[in-house]
């Protein structure tokens, strides 16, 4: 694998580093007991919709909410 970018970086105050020119937002950090950090990218990505089980959930729990089978208030 050659290196495209060579160069040091120091640990700020609240111990971050800068990544110049970062392609990505997001990395998946790995950190080996040998001091050795690997950065992976990521995409974050908004799912195509919601499952039907989740759906399901959402319609049994208003069903319940319109028939009065709700829990008792919870004071906060």
């Amino acid at each position: 694998m050659t290196a495209i970018k060579d160069y040091t970086v120091h640990i700020d105050n609240k111990k971050r580093i800068t990544l110049r020119g970062a392609l990505y937002k997001y990395y998946n950090v790995k950190e080996y007991d040998n001091g050795c950090i690997i950065l992976e990218p990521r995409e974050l990505t908004i799912p195509d919709g919601i499952s039907v089980s989740s759906l399901e959930d959402m319609d049994k729990a208003i069903k319940n909410f319109n028939l009065g089978n709700i829990s008792e208030p919870i004071d906060l």
